[in-house]
């Protein structure tokens, strides 16, 4: 007689090949495995020889044998598909075989086995709220069992564990699915779906999730390895030739450009998707032809499963145009926000993030076209991606600035510079570009993504301002001084608002006669909390911002209607001046503005004059010539403010129709030094070389009124006339000033 420890070595076999059995083929066979525990070696005998090459539902059985419990339990720790469990009630001792159903069912959480109570003494029967409990399929004495009822039961009790298998499978695909659907904004998302596809096949043809593949369709004509289980599971994300089976990969690339499920005699091909070129297709050998019902219902699957799909790559396309730039194919700004996030979140040590600006590209869109515009990016991004490397994230930050973060001695700005060395190739000639940087390295975890994002923005707006073509690094002093300006903008909006802010006017002296020819209106800022606010640091922000615009317009409706009062008081001068900033000429409608404020004050043009700084000439030719042509054509006068502290040329002095040149205030200044006058000299000859009224700034003695009137300057104004006054001080003072010129000379 073979005794049960006999079988040990047929445990171990159907271990290691794991639920398959030898064909005579040498084809591996899926079998159902029977578990048989007791301590009568007959029993196990007998079992053996009434199962004998029984097949049931096209499987044949694998009998596993255990003499304990203790046994059992070591046998069920290393393999948990077993089919049906032949229980003796009683072993060691008399708890032993419900002790044994415990574990199975509660530690060891094997739900779809289904258990077979066997005893001799029909005495220890157990209590049916046990059997309950427990799911125990059926209760036998060993007699009942004879080869025709043993059969029947195994047969009973395989259909209801097939059943629960397939219930299992397809909830374990369906979990998956649905955990898909919410990581369908992460790239495994489509993965996932896969696997839950695999699944669900595999518990629909009632076998393990195994020698099943899905394959998606690339735009590059390839297919790659989406999901796999069983021998092909190291080929994921692997490109489908990988799978080194000629049929199978044939079969994938037939039903992916067919758009049709196949089913052969020893495998099936399913489709998933709505048309051809466009889905997956899940590959499943099989043994046999599945029956006609099964594919049925595979292709009721199917139908169901593509609208699943379409849906995941709807919803993934969205997060591409969310998350990516269309053009590049590189992460957006809102993507590379996140990437910081997680850099930070990971540790941030010796990591820098770099902002690269190309400077002047509207002039190259404006000059070359926006097709080269855009194959100037390409060859940028190309550029950064070959030279940065794998280990630098690389983004499109904003229409003309990139963002990369990674290690700082790659990511380093000097480095980074020298990128650009070489020219670019653009539509197949070369085009070298300038950049500027903006740099910050990541020593400071305390501080979020979109933090570090606005520090490299702060340090690149300083680079842009004074070291275009280099680079700054980010200090935390510049994230204090935008703070304070973003405050003060907040507070200049609230000012302009709420009218806090007014004008000052300064009057402006013949220098030759004393007589008075002119107001110059300054706008003035007095702080809720009375203090003023040097026009030096809120004029350059509301330029910046914008609120210029209204500003200016405000300024200039507000001196024409001073001017109008004092024409009623019989006080006016001959002009009234205004500053303008260059970006006022900038906005359409300028014109058409200031002719809307003369007429609402009621003023001629020829009282009005506008001043405006050398950095109009960055307007560009022929634009600021057309403005100031039809200003001066209305009869509007034009003054050259702050001449000689700015960048551009001489010649635009020649071809501006203008009025009045200004000498700033610092030359005058100067003039009190050894050889001072010689600047305040020139631009006065300049002036009147040019047939240009001369008007000097700040005038603070009456040394300084001497020399400039024996310059030839014919105009004034400074603190040794007045200072800047408001409405009821300039009116007292209009009243009341000196008209003899001797009061201005005299020491």
């Amino acid at each position: 007689m073979t005794t049960p420890h006999a079988h040990e070595d047929e445990f171990i076999r159907f271990a290691d090949d794991d639920g398959h059995g030898p064909s005579p083929g040498g084809q591996s066979v899926r079998v159902w495995k029977i578990l048989v525990i007791d301590d009568d070696d007959d029993v196990h005998q007998a079992t053996r020889f009434s199962l004998e090459g029984v097949q049931l539902f096209g499987r044949p059985l694998a009998l596993l044998h255990a003499t304990s419990a203790a046994q059992a339990r070591d046998l069920l720790q290393d393999i948990r598909d077993v089919a049906v469990v032949l229980l003796d009630v009683v072993m060691e001792t008399p708890d032993a075989g419900l002790g044994l159903v415990d574990h199975i069912r509660t530690t060891l959480q094997m739900v779809e086995t289904r258990i077979v109570l066997r005893t001799g003494q029909p005495g220890y029967a157990p209590e049916h709220e046990t059997l309950l409990r427990y799911d125990i399929n059926d209760y036998k004495t060993k007699s009942e069992l004879t080869h025709h009822k043993l059969l029947t039961t195994i047969t009973t009790t395989l259909r209801a564990y097939q059943q629960l298998c397939l219930i299992e499978a397809g909830r374990r695909g369906l979990e998956q699915i649905v955990e898909a659907s919410g990581e369908l904004l992460r790239a495994a998302g489509l993965q996932r779906f896969a696997s839950g596809v695999i699944t669900q096949i595999a518990g629909i043809l009632g076998t393990r999730p195994e020698g099943i593949v899905c394959a998606q369709g690339q735009a590059t004509g390839g297919y790659r390895v989406l999901a796999a289980a069983g021998q092909y599971a190291h080929l994921v994300d692997q490109p489908v030739e990988r799978l080194q089976d000629e049929r199978v990969v044939a079969l994938l690339k037939q039903v992916l450009q067919s758009g049709q499920s196949v089913f052969t005699d020893n495998a099936s091909v399913l489709f998933l998707g709505e048309r051809q070129g466009d889905g997956m297709a899940a590959f499943v050998q099989s043994d046999a032809l599945i029956e006609a019902v099964d594919v049925q219902l595979l292709r009721v699957f199917c139908t169901n499963l593509t609208a699943c799909l379409n849906q995941l790559l709807t919803l993934q396309r969205l997060h591409h145009v969310a998350y990516e730039d269309p053009m590049l194919k590189l992460p957006n700004r809102t993507r590379f926000i996140e990437l910081l996030a997680e850099c930070m979140a990971h540790g941030c040590a010796n990591r820098a993030l770099v902002l690269v600006d190309v400077d002047d590209f509207a002039g190259i869109n404006d000059l070359m076209g926006h097709d080269y515009g855009d194959g100037l990016l390409q060859a940028m991004a190309t550029r950064l991606a070959e030279l940065t490397g794998p280990e630098v994230i690389l983004a499109r930050v904003s229409g003309n600035a990139f963002g990369l973060l990674g290690p700082s001695d790659i990511v380093d700005p000097e480095r980074v510079l020298g990128f650009f060395v070489t020219p670019l190739q653009v539509a197949g000639k070369p085009q070298r570009v300038s950049v500027t940087l903006g740099a910050c390295l990541l020593d400071d975890p305390g501080i979020d993504g979109v933090d570090w994002l606005k520090n490299a923005s702060i340090a690149l707006k300083q680079a842009k301002r004074d070291r275009r073509g280099r680079f700054v690094r980010f200090t935390p002093e510049m994230a204090q001084h935008a703070r304070n300006r973003t405050q003060m903008l907040s507070e200049l909006h609230a000012a302009f608002d709420h009218n806090h802010l007014y004008l000052a006017f300064q009057p402006q002296l013949d220098l030759r006669t004393g007589e008075l020819i002119g107001l110059e209106a300054l706008m003035r800022w007095r702080g809720q909390d009375g203090r003023m606010v040097p026009p030096d640091r809120f004029i350059p922000l509301a330029e910046q911002s914008g609120l210029i615009v209204g500003l200016g317009d405000w300024g200039i409706k507000t001196a024409c209607l001073t001017m109008r009062e004092l024409l009623k008081q019989g006080l006016a001068p001959k002009r009234m001046a205004v500053n303008v900033s260059v970006v006022q000429f900038q906005t359409p409608g300028f014109v058409e503005r200031v002719q809307d404020a003369l007429d609402a004050a009621g003023l001629r043009p020829d009282q009005l004059e506008l001043e405006i700084t050398e950095s109009v000439s960055l307007l560009g030719h022929g634009v600021i010539e057309t403005l100031l042509e039809r200003l001066r054509a209305m009869g509007v006068s034009v003054a050259i403010d702050d001449f000689g502290t700015g960048y551009s040329s001489l010649s635009y002095l020649e071809r501006l129709p203008l009025d009045r040149i200004k000498i700033d205030k610092a030359f005058v200044t100067q003039m009190s030094a050894e050889g001072g006058p010689r600047i305040a000299e020139l631009i006065a000859q300049l002036g009147l070389k040019l047939g240009l009224q001369v008007l000097a700034e700040g005038i603070e003695d009456a040394r300084a009124w001497r020399t400039l009137a024996a310059m030839g300057v014919h105009e004034g104004q400074g603190y040794h006339i007045a200072r800047p006054l408001e409405m009821p001080e300039l009116v007292e003072w209009l009243r009341h000033r000196p008209a003899d010129p001797v009061q201005y000379t005299k020491e």
